[in-house]
């Protein structure tokens, strides 16, 4: 990618760190300037909230971090926070989120721009700790925004870039990256400034807030009437809320490209894709991968090449809402599309 001196000159800001993905989903949240954390501890996802509370304990981190005693609970608190306008970050794993699932669907419902970093781990039965995706696969219906990192610099980003998407359309964001491959795996990884995250991710101004003087219905079936709200003005009933958060669904493509392009003005690295493409030019054979694999299949595609293969890789970035019509442009001219699924 081509970059402007201006770009370089931020760049320099940066502090590179040898980072593991938990560390850098923490950091994320840290320069996003979150201000509640409620959080209940699994593997692998345990440091991501440790950390924090390291942060806040030793006063790097403005916020309130709340020790819980489950991930409903944890989501709990993060849907009543953002209720009353704070900017809030939780993360979770594998039985953790599918405990969260009823808190999943109240967070999407709600319209509230909650930040969740998934570390993706395999559900049991048979019991495992070890990754795969399904967890948060699983949950690609309860109306989440799902961004999958390839690696740890990407995990950073996503966390950044969530917040800016999730304020923007009033749908919260899952960040999803591979438990152990990238969670415990140490990268470098380039922190970028608080000046100049601050400069790309302005505080939080709530669309909807919880007051006393300017009383809001949230729940359509404890009023007389579940159209008329508590001021006795008539609102969408049910199916149309559902209907404008699938569309403010499909419709967040292009913020999240737009995000994306600003991010990479800012700091040099672009996101304005729903999904990487890796010497997909001239390719005739090309491997379909999420997540780290997206990663290990440039490898294999490059050893392809070598051989006499014309080669190439479609790493998906974002799975919901899926780039269905971009996904079936950028495989038109393919002969052979090769998917690995891990799930």
């Amino acid at each position: 990618m081509k970059r402007s001196s201006t770009l370089k000159k931020i760049d320099r800001k940066a502090d590179i760190q040898i980072l593991d993905g938990n560390h850098a989903a923490a950091h994320g949240a840290k320069l996003s300037r979150v201000q509640v954390i409620a959080a209940y501890p699994i593997t692998p996802q345990s440091p991501v909230t440790e950390t924090l509370s390291e942060f806040v304990e030793g006063g790097d981190l403005n916020a309130e971090y709340i020790a819980v005693e489950s991930e409903h609970s944890a989501l709990a608190v993060c849907t009543s926070a953002s209720i009353v306008g704070a900017r809030t970050f939780t993360a979770t794993s594998s039985h953790g989120l599918a405990y969260m699932h009823e808190m999943l669907h109240w967070v999407a419902g709600t319209r509230l721009p909650v930040v969740l970093a998934c570390v993706n781990r395999a559900i049991g039965a048979p019991w495992n700790v070890l990754n795969d995706q399904q967890d948060s696969i699983s949950q690609r219906d309860t109306g989440w925004i799902q961004i999958y990192a390839r690696n740890n610099q990407e995990i950073l980003d996503s966390v950044i870039q969530a917040y800016k998407i999730a304020e923007s359309v009033y749908v919260p964001v899952m960040v999803c990256y591979d438990g152990y491959v990238l969670s415990h795996t140490e990268m470098p990884v380039a922190v970028p400034s608080q000046e100049d995250v601050d400069r790309f991710l302005p505080p939080y101004k709530p669309h909807t807030v919880l007051d006393p003087a300017d009383p809001k219905n949230y729940n359509l079936v404890t009023l007389a009437n579940p159209r008329v709200n508590a001021e006795g003005v008539l609102c969408h009933g049910y199916m149309e809320l559902r209907y404008l958060l699938q569309e403010a669904l499909q419709h967040s493509m292009e913020t999240i490209a737009g995000v994306g392009r600003e991010f990479g003005k800012l700091f040099g690295r672009s996101y304005a894709n729903m999904f990487w493409e890796d010497r997909m030019d001239d390719a005739d054979i090309v491997i379909v991968a999420m997540g780290s694999l997206a990663m290990e299949a440039i490898v294999a595609a490059n050893m392809l090449r070598e051989e006499g293969h014309k080669a190439g890789v479609l790493g998906l970035r974002v799975f919901r809402p899926f780039p269905k019509a971009d996904v079936v442009k950028a495989l038109s001219k393919s002969r052979l599309v090769v998917v690995f699924d891990k799930n």
